[in-house]
C-alpha cells in the first residue's frame, strides 16, 4: 500500500466517520426508549455512578461499529474500504435513512461480521445497563480452554470496550448533568486559552480520537510514532509501535539527561519534541509529585493522543482482538499510560471509564503485566457492573479459578449480594445454579482469613464486635507464609479497603465471620481443608508478584519534599522502599552503579557531583586520569 493511497483511504474514512455522526441522536434516542433505561432502587449503594440517566451523549463521538477485523489479504481487504467510500460519496446529497442503506449495500461483508456480534453483546447485556437485567452469565457465556496466565483464553466479548464509556465526560455528564460539565468544559478552555505565550495563537482541531479529547491548544501531531503488523496468531492480531529517525533523536537527549537527573533538560525536550512519550510520562510524575494533578492528568493525555494517532489502520482494539506484547520496548510507554490514566480516572470518580480502560490493559497483553486482574473487580463494584464482573470471572479462566485469588473470592460475594437483592426471588434456576453470597463470603474467610485482620485496621472498623473476633485463633495471623498471597492480599486491602466503609457490607463482613467462627467450633478440621487448599494455589517459595508495587494500587497519592524533587526519577520500586524503610537493593555489592568520568567534560562532572546519588567509585587505587588527581588534590587538602 502506498503512502499515497494510505492517506487517501484515512481522509475518506475521517469523511465516513464525521458523517455516521448525524446517525448517533437517532441510536441515543432508540436506548433511551429501551426497556433497560429504568431506574436503580433507591437502596443501591452507588447510585451516584446511575448510568441510566444519560442527560446527554458528546456529539463528536466516532463511530466504531463499522471497524474491520484485520486479515491477511491486505488487497481484498482495502478494495473492501474503497467500496466503503465510494457508497459515501454518492450519498451525501440524500436522507439519512437513505445513508444507512447506502452504507449497508456497500459494505455486506462487514455488516455481516457485525450483526453477530451486536446480537451477542445485546444477548449478554455488556453495556453500561447490564448489571440489573443479565439473565445470568452462565446461561448464554461462550465457552473457554483453561490457559497459563491469569486472563488467557479469555473471550473476545468479555473483553471488548465500549467507546462511549471510554469517554469520562458522558459519565460525568450523567453524575453531575450536562449543564455543570459544559460550564466546567468552558472554563477549562478559556484558562488554557490565556495561557498560551501571547494569547494570539491560532487554534487548531486536531484528529478525533476516542481515549482521549484532545484540547484545541496542543500542538499539532507531528507523526513522529507509527505502527506495524507482525502476524496474526490464534485469532489475535499481533503489533508494534516503530520509532521515526526524529522521536529517536528526541529520545537519545531525553537518555542523556535521565543519566544526569537533568528535569529542565527534560522539559526542553518537549519545546521541540511535544510528544515524545517518556519526557511527557516523566513530567507527568514530577507534576504529581509537587501536587499539580492537572497538569499531571494532561500530560498523560498528550501521550495517550500521541499513541492513538500512531495506530495502524487496522488496529482495532475495541474488539479486544488486538494485542501489544510489552516485551517489545516500544510497547511499554502504552501500558504505563494507560494504567496511569485509569487511575486519574478512578480519582475523578469515573470508574466506569476506568473499567473501561482496565478492560483494554488486559485485552492488549493477557500476560496481564500492569496487574489489571487485581483491579479489575473494584472498579466494576463501583460501576455497579454486577453480572458483567461475575460472567467475566466465570468466562475467563486460568490453570487455578478466579475465586482463589483475595480480590475476586471477597469481590464476587459482594456482587452475589447485590444481584440476589436485584434479582427476583422467584427465580429458582438461578438459586439453584449459584452459591449464595453468604456462601460465598464464608468461603472467602475460609480461604484468606488474614485479610480480616488487614481491613480491620485499614478501614478502620473500630466496634467491640470486631475485636472479639480477632480474638479468635483462626483470624490472629497477618501472614500467611506465601510471599505471592500475602502481596496480592496486600495489594487487595489498598485498593479496595474503601468498599468495606458501606454499612451493609460491614453487617455482611460481621455475620459471616461469625459463621465461620462457629463453624470451626463445631468442626475445626475445615480449616486444615482451606490450609491445603491455600498452599496448592499459591505453593510457589517466591514472590511471583514483586513486580506489581502496592502504592500502584493505593488512592493516596505519594509527595516528596521539594529538596528531595530531584530524586523522583530513581527507580519506583527503590522509592516505595525508601519511604517503607525497608533495604534498597543495588545491583553492584549493595551501592549504585559508578559513575566513569573518563572523556567527560569537566563542567558537565562538576554538576552532576552535586546530586546525590551520585557515586564515582573508589579512586584511591593509582590511575592517571583526570578525576583521581583530583581526588588526590582532595585528599592532601
Amino acid at each position: 500500500m502506498s503512502a499515497r493511497l494510505l492517506k487517501k483511504f484515512l481522509k475518506e474514512q475521517e469523511l465516513h466517520q464525521q458523517q455516521h455522526h448525524l446517525e448517533d441522536a437517532e441510536e441515543e434516542e432508540a436506548a433511551a426508549e429501551s426497556p433497560y433505561s429504568e431506574n436503580r432502587p433507591a437502596t443501591n449503594p452507588f447510585d451516584l455512578l446511575n448510568d441510566d440517566d444519560v442527560d446527554q451523549l458528546q456529539e463528536d463521538e466516532p463511530e466504531t461499529a463499522g471497524e474491520t477485523v484485520v486479515g491477511k489479504d491486505y488487497k481484498q481487504e482495502l478494495s473492501v474500504m474503497k467500496s466503503m467510500t465510494g457508497a459515501i460519496s454518492t450519498s451525501n446529497q440524500k436522507s439519512k435513512k437513505k445513508k444507512k442503506k447506502k452504507c449497508k449495500a456497500g459494505l455486506p461483508s462487514i455488516t455481516k461480521k457485525a450483526e453477530p456480534l451486536d446480537n451477542t453483546l445485546d444477548a449478554l447485556s455488556l453495556d453500561a445497563n447490564s448489571s440489573r437485567h443479565q439473565p445470568g452469565p452462565t446461561k448464554t457465556k461462550p465457552t473457554s480452554k483453561l490457559g497459563a496466565g491469569c486472563v488467557k483464553q479469555c473471550a473476545h466479548s468479555a473483553l471488548q470496550l465500549d467507546p462511549k464509556c471510554l469517554n469520562p465526560e458522558n459519565e460525568l455528564r450523567r453524575i453531575f448533568g450536562s449543564k455543570v460539565v459544559k460550564s466546567f468544559v468552558k472554563s477549562n478552555q478559556d484558562s488554557s486559552s490565556r495561557q498560551v505565550r501571547g494569547g494570539r495563537r491560532g487554534a487548531h482541531h486536531g484528529r478525533k480520537t476516542i481515549l482521549v479529547s484532545p484540547s484545541e491548544h496542543w500542538p499539532r501531531w507531528d507523526g513522529s510514532l507509527s505502527m506495524e503488523f507482525l502476524e496474526t496468531k490464534d485469532g489475535y492480531h499481533h503489533f508494534r509501535y516503530v520509532h521515526s529517525s526524529y522521536y529517536d533523536q528526541a529520545q537519545r537527549a531525553f537518555e542523556a539527561a535521565k543519566a544526569i537527573q537533568d528535569l529542565n533538560g527534560i522539559a526542553s525536550i518537549l519545546l521541540y519534541h511535544p510528544y515524545h512519550l517518556d519526557s511527557l510520562i516523566t513530567m507527568a510524575d514530577y507534576f504529581k509529585f509537587v501536587g499539580e494533578h492537572q497538569m499531571s492528568a494532561d500530560a498523560i493525555a498528550k501521550s495517550l493522543y500521541a499513541l492513538e494517532c500512531a495506530w495502524h489502520p487496522t488496529f482495532t482494539p475495541l474488539q479486544a482482538n488486538c494485542h501489544l506484547k510489552i516485551n517489545h520496548e516500544t510497547n511499554k510507554p502504552m501500558f504505563t499510560t494507560l494504567f496511569t490514566h485509569m487511575k486519574n480516572l478512578d480519582r475523578r470518580g469515573c470508574h466506569r471509564s476506568a473499567l473501561e480502560v482496565c478492560k483494554l490493559l488486559l485485552s492488549l497483553d493477557l500476560d496481564d503485566p500492569m496487574g489489571g486482574m487485581f483491579c479489575v473487580d473494584y472498579f466494576a463494584l463501583r460501576a455497579e457492573m454486577y453480572a458483567w464482573l461475575e460472567w467475566f470471572s466465570e468466562d475467563c479462566k486460568s490453570d487455578s479459578s478466579f475465586w482463589l485469588f483475595p480480590n475476586f473470592s471477597y469481590s464476587l460475594a459482594i456482587c452475589r449480594l447485590y444481584l440476589e437483592r436485584e434479582e427476583p426471588s422467584e427465580d429458582d434456576d438461578t438459586s439453584a445454579t449459584k452459591s449464595s453470597s453468604a456462601d460465598l463470603m464464608k468461603q472467602a474467610l475460609m480461604l484468606h482469613p488474614s485479610v480480616l485482620k488487614k481491613l480491620v485496621a485499614k478501614v478502620p472498623l473500630k466496634d467491640q464486635a470486631w475485636t472479639n473476633i480477632l480474638k479468635h485463633a483462626f483470624f490472629q495471623s497477618e501472614k500467611t507464609g506465601f510471599p505471592s498471597l500475602d502481596h496480592l492480599i496486600n495489594i487487595y486491602v489498598e485498593r479496595s479497603y474503601i468498599i468495606w466503609r458501606l454499612p451493609d457490607l460491614q453487617k455482611f463482613l460481621r455475620n459471616s465471620a461469625l459463621q465461620v467462627i462457629e463453624t470451626l467450633e463445631n468442626s475445626s478440621s475445615d480449616a486444615k481443608d482451606w490450609a491445603c487448599v491455600r498452599k496448592e494455589a499459591f505453593s510457589s517459595e517466591n514472590n511471583e508478584y514483586g513486580h506489581l508495587l502496592v502504592s500502584d494500587f493505593s488512592d493516596t497519592v505519594p509527595t516528596l519534599p521539594p529538596e528531595n524533587l530531584q530524586n523522583f526519577m530513581v527507580d519506583p520500586g527503590m522509592r516505595e522502599a525508601e519511604q517503607t524503610g525497608g533495604q534498597i537493593a543495588y545491583p553492584l555489592d549493595g551501592g549504585p552503579a559508578p559513575h566513569d568520568v573518563a572523556n567527560r567534560n569537566a563542567l558537565a562532572v562538576l554538576f552532576e557531583s552535586m546530586l546525590p546519588l551520585v557515586d564515582y567509585g573508589d579512586r584511591g587505587d593509582e590511575g592517571g586520569n583526570e578525576g583521581n588527581q583530583v581526588d588526590g588534590h582532595e585528599q592532601d587538602d
